[in-house]
């Protein structure tokens, strides 16, 4: 099954990979963007340049989709102005088209307690303030689908691959130039990474079968749950040198935190790095016929092509 499918924020990592996973699964694909952001669009796809704070504007270009993909994105600095408005366009967008909502999810809402292993009914209870956020989006996300309104959560860990923008260019491999590697917490804590490009080829494989869904569905993507040792193992691996490990210094994050706002919101979740979590996938591999996965190695090896680092190691 396929259809028109919206990509709200079609220009950012996961929205630019997913617009292009829909068009090659055949979907007739249009990109959301910004107007200076419309070079950034997939090619072969309808490019929208529309503001998507503009609500009206939005749901009126969501005409005739079959499926409206959530993956606006701000800056952590303004998450707490943002994203719920973001939200409540991509629902309006949707109810507008008489589409599916489709959105990615994250573990924040889990909280410092969470167990080693999260599944679709692992409670919530959020410790942080983009944790609470996030439940408050759903929330609102699973009212909306009592009123008729189909929803589709695709859960995973933080993203790698493609665009530079995570936490593997801007913290592990910031200083690589000068033969230096850094890792956010303990070396042997278990942390879920989602490669891009599976976890955006797992999007059009669940459009595929919405109609076979309940109203409010929601889905882990299990990626690479991998201890910070066996990163930076896989990096030496690819790159065949050795590289000096250093810890994240979060210490002097916390004291600069009052003054520098994207520290204050790093380290309301730092806990991601000192509790061990995966994401179990069970209900996802028993939705649809297989799940996109490519081999830690692999996956890890493009990724540190795409980000220069060869060439800068």
């Amino acid at each position: 099954m396929s259809g028109r499918v919206l990509v709200l924020g079609a220009a950012g990592r996961l929205g630019r990979a997913a617009a292009e996973m829909f068009r090659d699964a055949g979907w007739q694909v249009a990109s959301l963007v910004r107007g200076r952001a419309a070079s950034r669009a997939a090619p072969g796809t309808e490019v929208i340049t529309l503001d998507a704070r503009d609500t009206e504007s939005v749901a009126e270009a969501a005409a005739g989709a079959d499926v409206v993909l959530h993956a606006l994105n701000v800056p952590y600095t303004q998450w707490q102005t943002e994203a719920f408005r973001l939200a409540e366009t991509a629902v309006a967008a949707a109810r507008a088209a008489g589409a599916t909502l489709m959105m990615p999810g994250n573990v924040y809402g889990y909280g410092a307690g969470m167990p080693a292993v999260l599944d679709e009914d692992t409670p919530m209870r959020p410790t942080s303030r983009k944790g609470a956020l996030r439940v408050a989006i759903e929330e609102r996300l699973r009212a909306e689908s009592e009123d008729g309104l189909r929803v589709v959560i695709l859960r995973a860990g933080d993203f790698y691959g493609g665009d530079a923008g995570g936490w593997l260019d801007r913290v592990v491999l910031n200083h690589i130039s000068h033969g230096r590697l850094a890792y956010p917490g303990p070396l042997d804590v278990v942390h879920p990474w989602a490669y891009l490009p599976d976890l955006a080829a797992t999007f059009p494989k669940l459009a595929a079968v919405r109609d076979t869904l309940p109203p409010f569905a929601s889905f882990g993507f299990a990626g690479h749950a991998v201890t910070g040792r066996e990163l930076i193992d896989a990096i030496v691996h690819a790159l065949g040198r050795a590289f000096k490990i250093d810890r994240m210094q979060w210490w002097m994050l916390r004291l600069a935190a009052p003054v520098v706002p994207v520290f204050r919101e790093l380290v309301d979740i730092d806990y991601l790095w000192t509790v061990p979590h995966r994401i179990d996938e069970r209900r996802l591999a028993a939705t649809i016929d297989a799940i996109p996965h490519t081999p830690f190695e692999a996956a890890l090896a493009a990724a540190l092509y795409e980000l220069g680092a060869t060439r800068r190691a």
